[in-house]
């Protein structure tokens, strides 16, 4: 069975964690219908990640991309973005709508943090409408 996928951070084609995304990209940017909170958190010295805040109705509409993926996929992102850990992200649905070209509202999944986790950061930027290469600095994999 295939599902969609909405990547926005380090998932997306170009970015560091790309390679842990062996979806199959649809065409076009897409952004969700409705705004969250994304921010740019610094976890620590040297490691700043982008999070996507599960506060529907807060922040503004998010851009990034859509990967159609198999069920083996989903459960091995769900293991790399850690959910069901403390720390790790959840995994929700949410409605996009498509940016640079007309089409319908699509339904996906995405990882996304809890508002108790802000704790843990030293800094918080943004919110911002899209992750670009300037606020991929820093990132550090994981390995």
């Amino acid at each position: 069975m295939q599902s969609l996928v909405f990547v926005y951070g380090t998932l997306k084609e170009g970015f560091p964690n790309f390679p842990y995304n062996p979806g199959r990209r649809v065409a076009g940017t897409y952004r969700t219908r409705q705004p969250f909170p994304f921010y740019v958190v610094q976890l620590s010295d040297e490691d700043r990640a982008p999070w996507l805040m599960n506060n529907p109705g807060q922040g503004i509409q998010v851009s990034g991309q859509v990967f159609e993926v198999d069920a083996a996929t989903l459960q091995a992102m769900d293991v790399f973005e850690e959910v069901g850990l403390p720390t790790g992200y959840v995994r929700v649905e949410l409605e996009l709508e498509p940016v640079d070209q007309a089409g319908a509202m699509l339904r996906a999944h995405v990882y996304m943090k809890e508002e108790h986790q802000m704790v843990e950061c030293l800094v918080i930027e943004g919110p911002f409408a899209e992750y670009t290469p300037e606020l991929a600095v820093g990132y550090r994999l994981e390995q």
